[in-house]
C-alpha cells in the first residue's frame, strides 16, 4: 500500500466515525441534552483513532484489537454515566438515552476506526432509527395498553427532604 493509499484509507475511516458521531450529537443536540455534536464527535473519532492505532502498528492483530475495544466499552461507561442525572427526592432519571447513544458511538467510531464500514452504516442507521421513533413508539404503545412510565406516575414513596 501506497502513502497515499494509507492517507486516504485513514481519511475515509476518521471522517465515517466524524460523520456518525455528528449525527448521533445532532439527534441528541436538538433535544437539548447534555451530550451534543462535539461530545458524540470526539467520542466516534478518539474510538476510530484508537482503533487505526493499534490496526496499524500490530498489522490486524486480531487480540490486539479485541484488547482496544473491550478497553473502549467499559472505559465509555464513564463517560456515560456522568450524563445520567437523577432528580433529587423523586425516581425520575435523564439521561440513559444520551449515555446509550455515547456508548453506541464510541462503538461506531471502532468500527469505522477498524475499516468495517457496513457494519458501521447499518449500525448508524439503525441507531439513528431508534434515537427518531422510539420515543414516539413508546408514547403511542404506552397509550394504547394503558402504560404509564414511571415518571408520569405519582411516587407516594419519596422522602420528603429535611
Amino acid at each position: 500500500m501506497t502513502d497515499i493509499d494509507a492517507v486516504l484509507t485513514i481519511s475515509i475511516r476518521l471522517g465515517l466515525a466524524l460523520i456518525a458521531g455528528m449525527v448521533l450529537g445532532l439527534n441528541r443536540w436538538l433535544h437539548h441534552k447534555s451530550a451534543g455534536i462535539r461530545t458524540h464527535s470526539l467520542v466516534a473519532l478518539g474510538a476510530a483513532v484508537g482503533m487505526l492505532i493499534v490496526d496499524t502498528n500490530t498489522a490486524h492483530d486480531i487480540q490486539a484489537n479485541s484488547r482496544v475495544l473491550q478497553g473502549l466499552v467499559t472505559g465509555i461507561g464513564f463517560l456515560g454515566a456522568g450524563v445520567i442525572i437523577r432528580e433529587g427526592n423523586t425516581r425520575k432519571i435523564h439521561g440513559l438515552t444520551t449515555a446509550a447513544s455515547i456508548w453506541a458511538c464510541a462503538l461506531l467510531g471502532a468500527a469505522f476506526g477498524s475499516g468495517q464500514f457496513i457494519i458501521g452504516t447499518c449500525a448508524l442507521v439503525a441507531i439513528m432509527f431508534i434515537l427518531l421513533s422510539g420515543g414516539w413508539m413508546e408514547r403511542s404503545l404506552g397509550n394504547i395498553l394503558g402504560i404509564k412510565r414511571e415518571s408520569e406516575v405519582p411516587n407516594d414513596h419519596d422522602e420528603t427532604p429535611p
